[in-house]
């Protein structure tokens, strides 16, 4: 059983995805649902992140973005979670494993421009790239004109790193388009692969698939706030100014049903 890292740029919800991960069980317990997913905090950063997931988003409020203090990497939130699985009736229970240092999506970006002597980028390319490290679920949230260059920027000097590393044939990644709520990404979520990545984000999709191999690279679309309604599929959220510019909210906090939070996640563990 390895470890998982999420990891993405600014405003690609980690903090947020990781907070609605860990109250999940309690949501489909309320809604009546079948619990088929469990999750048991492993740190007391996690259970405080667990415990703040109702106060805060329930509350249609947003979690501070995430900062380097003077304390430097180290300062960072590290959530540890035990993931319990049970994908069927008769299906065994699977457990993840999912380590999350919070790194600030800055880091995630600078990647594009490798600095040597920042300490911080380099202790998160090596947490991220050990060889424990099972798979990386990466978060993107842009798709208008201009992310496609840099993304593929980004992609591309990774790839360069996981070679370096020795990572390029066994590191899974799990590319994922977030916040998929969003009314022009929610049809495309069916077959995020063909109609998020291959239309919006082009030359990302094919850096990867170029250079990583088939069995170790998938594409998903999730959503932590999901839609009003099956029938109803306007985002269930708020766009509103905050402190980092545009922060989003929940909508209708008793409406919150989230998109596939789990599968990428399930994959990654998966041998």
């Amino acid at each position: 059983m390895g470890n998982i890292v999420v990891i993405g740029p600014r405003l690609s919800g980690k903090t947020t995805y990781l907070a609605a991960l860990s109250y999940l069980p309690a949501l489909r317990s309320q809604k009546g649902k079948d619990n088929n997913f469990k999750i048991q905090p492993l740190n007391d950063e996690s259970r405080d992140l667990a415990e703040s997931a109702e106060n805060i988003l329930v509350e249609g409020a947003t979690f501070e973005s995430t900062k380097i203090a003077e304390g430097g990497v180290d300062s960072l939130p590290y959530y540890s979670f035990q993931l319990q699985v049970k994908k069927g009736l008769f299906k065994k229970i699977e457990n993840i494993q999912l380590n999350v240092r919070d790194y600030p999506g800055e880091v995630f970006e600078k990647i594009a421009d490798r600095n040597l002597s920042d300490e911080i980028h380099q202790e998160f390319i090596d947490e991220c790239l050990m060889a424990d490290v099972r798979g990386c679920l990466i978060l993107f949230t842009h798709w208008e004109h201009g992310t496609d260059k840099f993304y593929y920027k980004v992609m591309s000097q990774f790839i360069k790193l996981m070679d370096e590393k020795q990572r390029t044939q066994n590191l899974k990644l799990a590319v994922v388009m977030s916040k998929c709520e969003r009314g022009e990404l929610w049809p495309g979520r069916i077959d995020p692969e063909t109609d998020l990545f291959g239309i919006h984000l082009p030359r990302t999709k094919t850096i990867l698939q170029d250079s990583i191999n088939p069995k170790n690279l998938r594409f998903y679309a999730l959503s932590t706030f999901g839609v009003l309604h099956k029938n109803d599929p306007r985002p269930n959220r708020i766009d509103q100014a905050g402190s980092n510019g545009s922060e989003s909210v929940l909508r209708e906090p008793n409406s919150w049903q989230p998109y596939n939070l789990i599968e990428p996640l399930y994959w990654l563990s998966k041998v």
